[in-house]
């Protein structure tokens, strides 16, 4: 799945959910490490308090001794009180000389290895070039952290004496167990406040994208052909209310310029009109002239056959002039909106009834009910059916071995859907964009005005008609219009 095809309105509550889920991450991380920071901060101060308090005992002992202060007598010195010591700070004590070598240790049972009974050279080093004559080292054994301090002890003339070591093991359960209890109190914590956040997230995103939802739908609905609403919407944030702003400037400029367009379409259509109303009346009146001028030349009232002509030269006329009105007819239908007149009635029958006037044999009509129920104009409706039949009759080449022409019916819904579908010869990719258009016609005889009055019936009763072809093999119209 990828993030640039998810919804803004997922992206967000994802977003806001990985937050949190990163914030409480990093959160304990850092408790855990702030955890053990104090840990070895407590450490570090608890092993100096004791070494402070131990080599204040040591000095007592060295003052009130009256054994030789020498790194030789330590042993006598320490003899007893060394117990004394491990036993009231509860740390292991061990005296070195200033060589390294161990004097006295309060724990009895100590092996006399060479790590126990001598020190490093480098913690001697490190204790003797030191500022104050310590140094702490930190080593593991068997899982457990120990830290073990050297430092000098003097005399009462403050000459060194001998070394003091104290190993001191970190012993951090405690510590621990209050670290886990932190941690699981932490975790109810970080839980709940997942929960709130998903409940958030889903609110803010919905409430965030809510606003965009309403300015996309309005945009989608847009459409240059009719008047456009404004969008009016409250307490949005700065982003959205120039976003609102942009849009109904847009609306304003693009009802101004509809306007304009719509005024110029309408003047260019009434001019394409003028020139086709005037083009198609002087197709007749040429042979009228001819038939006059030719009558008025050869007229002989002495001419036996006087009359023959006169009736010829009437037909002739008479021919003509019902051409003109047909052709004043055509446009005055086409040009006067359909009234509509609405009435309920069955689609089924009225289709039947436009399919009446046809004798030929190859159209063929079904439905998927008997009765189809609708608020339509009747005449308008048979006019459509019959327009489009017509349209698939003359569609279809004389020399098809099986015409055929199919009208159905079908219910849909709170819509009706009426396919008239022929086997003729198609419409090219070059005049599918024309076939609607006023005048446009592919026939030799016709004006081009039945698919544009179709057009025109079914669009002003909220309906929209489109078609589907293939070139040689036929064209299927659909008209869909509401039931009420």
């Amino acid at each position: 799945m990828k993030l640039n095809k998810l919804s803004l309105r997922v992206r967000i509550f994802f977003a806001m959910i990985l937050l949190v889920i990163i914030a409480s991450v990093l959160i304990a991380v850092v408790t855990i490490y702030q955890y053990n920071e104090e840990a070895r901060d407590y450490h570090k101060e608890r092993l100096e308090r004791k070494e402070t308090a131990i080599i204040s005992d040591i000095n007592y002992v060295i003052r009130e001794t009256t054994y030789p202060v020498e790194t030789e007598k330590v042993p006598l010195i320490f003899k007893d009180e060394i117990y004394r010591i491990d036993a009231i700070h509860g740390l292991r004590v061990l005296l070195y000389d200033l060589e390294g070598t161990l004097l006295k240790s309060s724990k009895a049972s100590i092996t006399k290895d060479s790590v126990v009974s001598c020190i490093d050279v480098d913690i001697l080093n490190e204790i003797s070039n030191s500022a104050d004559h310590r140094f702490v080292v930190n080593n593991e054994k068997n899982g457990e952290t120990f830290q073990s301090s050297y430092t000098y002890i003097f005399d009462i003339r403050s000459k060194p004496l001998a070394i003091l070591n104290l190993p001191y093991l970190e012993n951090d359960d405690f510590l621990n167990k209050e670290l886990n209890e932190f941690l699981e109190r932490l975790a109810y914590a970080y839980v709940f406040m997942l929960l709130i956040a998903i409940l958030l997230a889903l609110l803010l995103s919905k409430y965030i994208t809510r606003t965009l939802k309403t300015i996309s739908d309005k945009i989608n609905e847009t459409r240059l052909e009719k008047r456009n609403k404004r969008i009016d919407i409250s307490s949005s944030s700065e982003e959205i209310s120039t976003l609102v702003n942009s849009y109904n400037s847009m609306i304003d400029e693009l009802e101004e310029s509809a306007v304009k367009l719509a005024t110029n379409e309408r003047e260019q259509a009434w001019r394409e009109m003028a020139k086709q109303v005037a083009h198609e009346i002087k197709n007749p009146l040429t042979p009228m002239r001819l038939s006059v001028q030719s009558f008025q030349r050869k007229f002989d009232p002495e001419d036996e056959h006087i009359h023959q002509k006169v009736d010829e030269y009437s037909q002739t006329l008479i021919q003509q002039i019902d051409t003109m009105s047909s052709i004043a007819s055509a446009f005055s239908n086409f040009a006067k909106m359909p009234a509509q007149q609405n009435e309920t009635l069955n689609v089924v029958n009225i289709v039947k009834l436009g399919l009446d006037i046809f004798s030929e044999d190859y159209i063929v009509f079904s439905s998927e009910e008997d009765e189809i129920m609708v608020n339509f104009d009747r005449t308008q409706l048979i006019r459509v059916v019959t327009n489009l039949v017509k349209n698939g009759i003359q569609a279809i080449p004389d020399d098809r071995e099986n015409p055929r022409i199919e009208v159905k019916v079908i219910s849909e819904d709170q819509t009706v859907k009426v396919t008239v579908a022929d086997n003729g010869v198609g419409i090219s990719e070059e005049n599918k964009i024309k076939i609607f258009e006023p005048k446009f016609t592919t026939k030799t005889s016709g004006m081009g005005l039945g698919l544009a009055m179709v057009k025109n019936i079914v669009e002003t009763y909220k309906g929209n008609i489109n078609f589907t072809s293939q070139l040689g093999v036929g064209t299927t119209f659909t008209v869909t219009f509401p039931k009420k």
